[in-house]
């Protein structure tokens, strides 16, 4: 048994996840069980959570119109699964609980609810989700920080400037999807709140990793996506202080955002909207998507953020060990090795184009990472020594395989995640800077494939 092996045991076993078994072929020939290391993307979902929904589809009904039983067993389900995400985000007693498709839904729905002449404030580093909703407010992007300490710096000066009668706005990661650093949210949001600011905590990266107190951390608003959550696609929350929400108009109109509809004598058409969650969930919710939530969050309160993380920690760093062994391997950082940290780890290797490295990655070893700018083009090019502001297309490779490209390569990871999968991959890393690709390689569509019509002879063909 291995070094690493032993370690492994003193922490929790992996959560069962869908798609643990999951064989892929390879294009040397034979299959290998998938190491899926793009949880930063996508997370598999939960066993239990997928036998959750199981259970409840055979009872599936449309909710808050229906006397029927079916109907109403549904509502429950609903609005009790809106309880437990309260509960899971430690909200206090006034916030409200918005389902909404995903962290990118759901900070566009806050976007679309600021009041007149607001001002945002964004660092450089957020995803696109948390960078770019805000089209409609006066914004101010702050630059990327090096350690914690200077982030809240940086926003203390900024907010020091801004008018401190008008409405202000911060939005913030928790942790970072390029690097896996944890954010000073605490710290943000006492400065935001000394300047008359509210704050808003894109969680996406951070609560499938550690616990999120609206609470403690003091923020106004989270958002997070269930797809990172191990739950399925197609469900995200933002959850919250209520009166910005209560006072905008709804995200969307129609059915069940609307109180009373009625004709006026001129035709037109007056209407009361609800001041409740339902003013910003218009049309039949995707109840399968929340009560999916309900159970992720459900999954994880009950396994343990503590041994969760533990079992976290030691796969970060059997990682970072192993790549540090590789000269050849730059891992991106912007607070530096001693930094906090969740599963995700961003890296170039001198001398390879990071899709042709991811793609030798899947093709040749069965291992699935993500290769590209990660929607967060500004971090990635400044943490790659690029200009910021130049463009880039998110995913796509901007040179041939075997040259270099400004692009990154990611390894993420979480509760899920098997010894053996991080270890298989640190050995390919190893494996393919030492010896090269074993098969040929072709750049199509704007990724770099396998070439299925060369042979087994490693090298690049254009």
């Amino acid at each position: 048994m291995s070094v690493s092996a032993v370690a492994e045991q003193s922490v929790a076993e992996p959560l069962p996840v869908l798609g643990r078994d999951v064989t892929v072929p390879l294009v040397t020939g034979g299959e290998v069980t998938y190491a899926a290391l793009d949880y930063a993307a996508s997370a598999p979902a939960l066993q239990r959570v997928w036998d959750d929904v199981a259970a409840y589809a055979p009872y599936y009904g449309s909710v808050h119109r229906g006397a029927g039983y079916l109907s109403q067993l549904s509502t429950d389900l609903f609005e009790n699964a809106r309880k437990t995400v309260a509960e899971f985000l430690d909200c206090r007693d006034e916030d409200q609980v918005v389902f909404t498709r995903s962290t990118t839904d759901s900070l566009n729905l806050l976007a679309a609810a600021l009041p007149a002449d607001c001002q945002v404030y964004v660092f450089e580093t957020e995803h696109h989700a948390s960078l770019l909703p805000w089209r409609e407010a006066r914004v101010t992007y702050l630059d990327a920080p090096r350690t914690p300490a200077q982030a809240v710096a940086t926003l203390e000066r900024a907010l020091a400037e801004r008018d401190p009668e008008g409405p202000a706005l911060v939005c913030v990661t928790g942790a970072s999807n390029v690097t896996g650093e944890l954010w000073p949210v605490r710290e943000l949001a006492a400065a935001a709140h000394a300047h008359g600011a509210r704050i808003v905590l894109d969680a996406a990266q951070l609560a499938p990793h550690h616990p999120v107190s609206v609470r403690e951390l003091d923020v106004d608003w989270v958002a997070f996506s269930g797809h990172k959550l191990y739950a399925p696609f197609g469900a995200g929350v933002l959850a919250g202080r209520s009166d910005w929400l209560r006072t905008a108009e709804p995200y969307l109109a129609g059915g069940g955002a609307s109180r009373k509809v009625s004709r006026r004598s001129d035709g037109g058409v007056d209407v009361e909207w609800h001041d409740s969650a339902a003013r910003h969930e218009a049309g039949s919710p995707n109840v399968i998507g929340a009560y999916a939530v309900a159970s992720a969050c459900k999954a994880l309160t009950e396994a343990g953020f503590d041994a969760l993380a533990a079992r976290e920690q030691y796969l970060i760093d059997t990682v970072r060990a192993g790549l540090a062994e590789v000269p050849e391997v730059r891992v991106l950082s912007l607070f530096g090795d001693d930094a906090a940290r969740v599963g995700v780890i961003s890296f170039v290797v001198e001398g390879w184009n990071s899709s042709h490295f991811a793609a030798a990655l899947s093709a040749e070893y069965g291992i699935g990472v993500r290769d590209g700018l990660f929607c967060a083009h500004p971090l990635l090019r400044t943490l790659l020594g690029s200009d910021p502001q130049s463009q880039g297309e998110c995913g796509a490779p901007e040179a041939a395989p075997g040259e270099r490209s400004l692009n990154a390569i990611r390894v993420s990871f979480g509760a899920g995640t098997p010894g053996e999968h991080v270890e298989r991959f640190v050995d390919a890393v190893k494996e393919l800077v030492r010896d090269g690709a074993r098969w040929n390689y072709r750049t199509e569509d704007g990724r770099c494939v396998p070439d299925t019509s060369t042979g087994t002879s490693a090298g690049i063909s254009a």
